[in-house]
C-alpha cells in the first residue's frame, strides 16, 4: 500500500498551470515544510516534501492556499526520472495528493498574517523576549 500523510506548512504560494490538449486540467505545485519529530544537532528540523495536485482540487489550492499556512495533504508517494539538458539522470520523489484540507482556524491564519516576520512560528513556538522569566509565574 502506498500512501503518505503529512501535515506541515506551505512554503510558498501554490502554483497552477494547465496540461496542454483539447481538455485541458489544471495541475498545482507546493512544496510543505513538515517537522522532524526528534531533532539532533546539525540536522535540518524539517523536510521539505513536494506535492501536486490535479483538477479542480488544484484550482482550490491556488485560490484558498497561501505561505505559511498548515495544511493537511494524504496521497501517494510517486517516483521518477528524467535526463536534463546537461545529459545528467535526475530522479523525483513528490506526492500526489489524493486529499487536501486546512489545518489551522481561520483565526489562526488571521494572527499569523498580523505576526511581525520574526516571530512567525517555524517550530510551534513564538520568540520570547529576553528578562521574560521573571514576569513567568512558574520555572
Amino acid at each position: 500500500m502506498n500512501k503518505a500523510i503529512l501535515v506541515g506548512r506551505l512554503t510558498r504560494n501554490p502554483e497552477l498551470r494547465y496540461s496542454s490538449g483539447e481538455q485541458a486540467m489544471a495541475v498545482a505545485r507546493y512544496t510543505i515544510a513538515v517537522e522532524r519529530k526528534f531533532k539532533r544537532d546539525n540536522e535540518p528540523t524539517a523536510d521539505f516534501i513536494p506535492c501536486v495536485v490535479f483538477g479542480r482540487a488544484a484550482e482550490f489550492a491556488k485560490q484558498y492556499f497561501e505561505q505559511g499556512m498548515r495544511v493537511s495533504v494524504s496521497g501517494r508517494i510517486q517516483t521518477g526520472s528524467y535526463t536534463n539538458k546537461d545529459g545528467v539522470k535526475m530522479y523525483t520523489t513528490e506526492v500526489v495528493v489524493e486529499e487536501q484540507e486546512f489545518a489551522e482556524s481561520r483565526g489562526e491564519q488571521a494572527a499569523r498574517r498580523q505576526m511581525p516576520e520574526e516571530t512567525l512560528p517555524g517550530d510551534g513556538f513564538m520568540n520570547v523576549s529576553d528578562g521574560i522569566e521573571e514576569e513567568l509565574p512558574f520555572n
